[in-house]
């Protein structure tokens, strides 16, 4: 524990160094080569360092007016950038990306392989009987479709839902640049890195691949959208994996419990809560996080357990990566008494008046 106190991110190394290893492993048994995935701004290690380097200088511009104001902004820069920007706090910043990718890559090499593992072994005829238990006996869809309408509702959502795919990359770099304690940067880079180990553990528990697949009937009345493309693409790529897993360059990506889209926007909107943010802004966080929580049941991503399980994972994560961190109660009550952004640096220290200098 005394590591863990001297440098929050252990925890967050050793997880990722961990589902690194399995991944290589994982693959390489079965004869497929590992892949980088790549998302918004294209592959992870290069939109990671771009998005920090971005949000570093919006951190360094703000410092510095506060610091020095617009009219002497240049002298502000050279200031916090002098006595703010450490080598530490860049190391900090660093470590944070770095545990971030590698449990990333990892998790998704691993959801890849997936089919490999557990060949032939679904779970969806026993979910979607739980979910219509849960909805009296009625598919959740037909009940949200005829509620919600399958026009607007489905277009809104689906922005909602996409809106997911860089706000975690941009979450992350916002807390990891911006926060004054670095260790709640390390804290929400950890509950992201366990969010992914979590999460790929409960796909080998409980294979599914989500009613959207496997009952397609129920979500043809929807209207088209970006949502509709990325599950017809999923399903393209998962068609082309299962017919070639050794040579095929596509990923694999479908996988239903437990949820990941539920697990992270709930283990972000407690952080959120647990950091002490404006009320805006945490419940920005908890709306958002609902209407993940119904979009996912709209479109078929997932069934009702599926979500029950990613609130509990995230849960989980947040919980033991402050824990890994250092972020006590205590130290989270005083960090809400103060602002919760990195403050102006105190001034440099100047030279005392000369006492009983002449006055001219």
């Amino acid at each position: 524990m005394q590591l863990v106190r001297r440098w929050p991110y252990s925890i967050a190394v050793g997880v990722s160094i961990l589902v690194g290893i399995a991944a290589v492993i994982g693959s390489h048994a079965v004869g497929i080569p590992l892949k980088d995935p790549e998302g918004f701004l294209g592959p992870a290690y290069i939109r990671l360092p771009l998005l920090a380097l971005m949000l570093s200088g919006v951190g360094v511009l703000i410092a510095a007016a506060r610091r020095r104001g617009l009219k002497r902004l240049p002298q502000g820069i050279s200031e916090v950038v002098k006595h703010e920007w450490t080598l530490r706090r860049t190391l900090y910043i660093m470590t944070g990306l770095a545990t971030f990718y590698v449990s990333y890559v990892g998790y998704r090499n691993l959801k890849s392989v997936l089919p490999v593992y557990r060949e032939g072994t679904l779970y969806d005829r026993d979910l979607l009987q739980i979910d219509r238990w849960f909805f009296g006996g009625t598919d959740p869809a037909v009940v949200l479709h005829a509620v919600l309408g399958t026009d607007l509702t489905a277009v809104i959502l689906s922005s909602v839902y996409l809106a997911y795919l860089p706000l975690v990359p941009i979450s992350l770099g916002v807390f990891l640049v911006l926060s004054r304690d670095m260790a709640v940067g390390a804290w929400y880079a950890t509950t992201l890195c366990l969010n992914w180990v979590f999460g790929v553990v409960s796909y080998y528990v409980l294979p599914a691949v989500g009613p959207i697949y496997s009952r397609p009937d129920l979500y043809t009345d929807l209207t088209a959208t970006k949502v509709s493309n990325l599950q017809q693409g999923l399903l393209d790529n998962r068609l082309e994996f299962l017919t070639s897993p050794a040579t095929s360059e596509a990923i694999h990506g479908v996988a239903a419990f437990a949820s990941l889209h539920v697990s992270v926007t709930f283990a972000a909107a407690l952080f959120l809560n647990r950091t002490g943010h404006h009320i805006i802004v945490r419940t920005a966080g908890w709306v958002f996080f609902a209407l993940t929580f119904l979009a996912t049941l709209y479109f078929g991503w997932h069934y009702v357990v599926d979500n029950i399980a990613g609130m509990l994972i995230g849960w989980a994560a947040l919980t033991v990566g402050a824990r890994a961190t250092g972020c006590t109660p205590e130290r989270l009550r005083k960090l809400r008494e103060e602002p919760v952004w990195q403050s102006p640096v105190e001034e440099p220290a100047r030279e005392p008046a000369t006492s009983g200098a002449v006055r001219g």
